[in-house]
């Protein structure tokens, strides 16, 4: 085992260890089916970071075509130039220029198309990374909104309900242990995007995995302000 990088073998099975538990304890919530979710999206996340990792070749050999024609067009007029010296044939000064200028801008427009097929392959890559990123963007706001209506005063101190008001059949302690489920959730949200960051270290992507590992964070330290308010309440041989 390797504890200098991400192993997606490793974050795919403590995601699936924490769908198993979040099963067991509470099999008809819907917490249960976005843990499912987040179990699919690790298999498949794993398997595209794997993809933009890999180098695209086609791109690569069209980049080094390009190279080696302008390689060659420079070549091509060197021996042109010697041939029609060694041959008594002398251009004119215009000419010369017409041909240098004709020469310099093929050129110009070889190593162009070379850098503009080269970046084709970052900005592919690049253009795939933010979409997945913003997939698990999306599904860390859909764990917190899991979570919002988990009142701990409500469930310390029940009172009368309104029409509209949310079910609540969950104990304290049954409350802790959801609450820190969506917490783990969040967590594993943000392992999966350091995934990218560690095989595709390009500083936007970087950049836009660094904002999840914050959005993450943030909404999970809300949710522990609720488990710290009901774990001071719970009695020591109830408190996980």
């Amino acid at each position: 085992m390797h504890y200098s990088r991400l192993d997606h073998s490793h974050l795919i099975a403590t995601v699936g260890r924490l769908r198993d538990r979040i099963h067991e304890r509470f099999p008809v919530a819907n917490l249960a089916r976005v843990a499912d979710e987040l179990r699919h999206i690790v298999d498949r996340h794993a398997e595209r970071s794997a993809r933009i990792r890999r180098p695209s070749y086609g791109l690569r050999l069209l980049s080094a075509v390009l190279l080696v024609a302008g390689i060659g067009l420079i070549g091509w007029l060197l021996t042109s130039a010697r041939m029609e010296t060694q041959g008594g044939t002398a251009r004119t000064f215009g000419e010369t220029v017409q041909l240098l200028e004709a020469g310099l801008s093929m050129l110009f427009f070889l190593a162009a198309g070379a850098i503009y097929v080269t970046s084709l392959e970052l900005r592919h890559k690049r253009r795939r990374c933010l979409e997945a990123l913003h997939e698990l963007r999306a599904l860390a706001h859909i764990v917190d909104m899991h979570q919002l209506a988990k009142d701990p005063e409500r469930a310390l101190h029940p009172g009368n309900d309104t029409a509209s008001s949310p079910e609540r059949h969950l104990t304290p302690f049954e409350l802790v242990r959801y609450l820190d489920y969506c917490s783990e959730l969040l967590a594993l949200v943000g392992k999966v995007g350091a995934l990218y960051a560690q095989e595709f270290p390009d500083p936007q992507a970087v950049d836009a995995v660094d904002d999840i590992e914050d959005l993450t964070t943030g909404l999970s330290r809300k949710i522990w302000q609720k488990i710290t308010i009901l774990t001071s309440h719970l009695p020591a041989e109830k408190a996980p």
